[in-house]
C-alpha cells in the first residue's frame, strides 16, 4: 500500500525478490492539466501496472466494497510505505498482520513529513524505521530500524533518495523475518527508546505558510529552514521593492556567510552581477538557486542578470 516515488523503491525490491505481491493499493488517479480533464496515476500504480500486479484504488479505505475484494485477495501480510492512515478492520486483516515504512528513528518524527523536519531541525542523522500498525499514528512496536548520517550539505531531496533505497531493503528484510518467524518476531515499544535529554519532535503536514523563510532567525537556522524544504515544496520569501510591489521568490540553495554587521535582516547585499546576500540575525545567506513566481528555476546570477534588486529587502 503506497503511492509515491519513495514506495516504489520498497514495491520494486519485493517484485524483483521473488515475492509473490497479490495485489496493490494506492490513491485514485488525480485530475491533472489546466482544466483537470487529464487523469494521473501515481507512480505506485504506474509500477504496479507495467509489472500486471492488480492495483485496487479505493475513494475510502473503510468502504465495505474495497474491505470485501480486499479479504479476496488473502493476503498473509500487508505493507504500507507513504500511504494513509489505514482502519481498523483493514490492518488487522492478514494473518502475518500489517507494517509500515516510515522515514524516521520512531519515535522520532511521527507524521506526514519526518524527512523534512528531520533536515529543518539540523539533525546529524536520520534513519527508516519498520514497525507493526496500531491504532495511533506511528506509535507501534518497532521491528527494524536503520541509521543513516545526514551531510551538512544534503537537503530533504537526497535524504529521501538515500532513505528510499535503505527503506526498501528493510523492508525486504523485514518480511524475511516475520515469513520465517511465521509472524513471531521480536519487536521493541517505542516508549522504550525515549530519553529525557532527546525530547520527541513531530512531523507535521507542510503547508505553504510553513515554507515561508523568517530572516529574523539565525543564519544556520534559516540556511537548514532552506535545505529542509528543497526540492520540494520550497522554501519562499517575497522580494520587496522600494514602491511597495512584492514579488513571491522560492529558494532550493544557499551559503552561510559569517560576518557581523548592522543590517536589518532581510536586508540584500549585492553587487547586481553575481552576488546576492540577504542578512540574518547574525549574518548572512548567499542565495544560489532561486525561482520567481512564474518561472523556471535559476542561478542567482540569472536571476540579477534581469531583477534590479539593489532597493529592495526581503520580507
Amino acid at each position: 500500500m503506497g503511492t509515491p516515488d519513495f514506495a516504489v523503491a520498497s514495491l520494486k525490491a519485493l517484485v524483483e525478490g521473488g515475492y509473490c505481491v497479490v495485489g496493490v493499493v494506492t490513491m485514485p488517479d488525480k485530475p491533472m492539466g489546466r482544466h483537470g480533464s487529464v487523469l494521473q496515476a501515481s507512480p505506485v500504480k504506474q509500477y504496479a501496472a507495467a509489472q500486471g500486479l492488480r492495483v485496487l484504488q479505493p475513494e475510502r479505505l473503510s468502504d465495505p466494497a474495497f474491505v470485501d475484494e480486499l479479504h479476496t485477495l488473502r493476503a498473509d501480510l500487508q505493507i504500507v510505505v507513504a500511504f494513509r492512515m489505514l482502519p481498523r478492520v483493514v490492518w488487522e486483516m492478514p494473518r502475518l498482520g500489517t507494517f509500515n515504512l516510515h522515514a524516521s528513528l520512531l519515535p522520532q518524527y511521527r507524521g506526514a513529513a519526518p524527512i523534512n523536519w528531520a533536515v529543518i531541525h539540523g539533525d546529524k542523522e536520520t534513519g527508516v524505521t519498520t514497525f507493526f500498525l496500531r491504532h495511533e499514528i506511528d506509535t507501534g512496536r518497532i521491528i527494524l530500524q536503520r541509521r543513516v548520517p545526514i551531510a551538512e550539505t544534503d537537503d530533504a531531496g537526497t535524504v529521501h533518495d538515500r532513505l528510499m533505497a535503505i527503506g526498501a531493503a528493510l523492508v525486504v528484510e523485514t518480511v524475511d523475518r516475520i515469513i520465517d518467524g511465521d509472524g513471531s518476531v521480536e519487536t521493541t515499544e517505542q516508549e522504550s527508546l525515549t530519553t529525557d535529554t532527546a525530547p520527541l519532535r513531530d512531523a507535521p503536514k507542510i503547508f505553504r505558510d510553513t515554507c515561508h523563510i523568517d530572516w529574523c532567525q539565525p543564519t544556520e537556522r534559516v540556511y537548514n529552514f532552506i535545505r529542509g524544504l528543497a526540492p520540494y515544496p520550497a522554501a519562499w520569501t517575497e522580494i520587496l521593492s522600494a514602491d511597495g510591489r512584492r514579488m513571491a521568490l522560492k529558494v532550493f540553495r544557499s551559503e552561510r556567510i559569517a560576518e557581523p554587521h548592522a543590517l536589518s535582516p532581510g536586508a540584500i547585499r549585492t553587487d547586481g552581477r553575481r552576488h546576492l546576500d540577504v542578512a540574518t540575525e547574525d549574518g548572512f545567506l548567499r542565495l544560489l538557486d532561486v525561482q520567481p513566481a512564474g518561472k523556471r528555476r535559476m542561478t542567482a546570477d540569472q536571476f540579477l542578470n534581469g531583477t534590479d534588486v539593489s532597493a529592495c529587502c526581503m520580507a
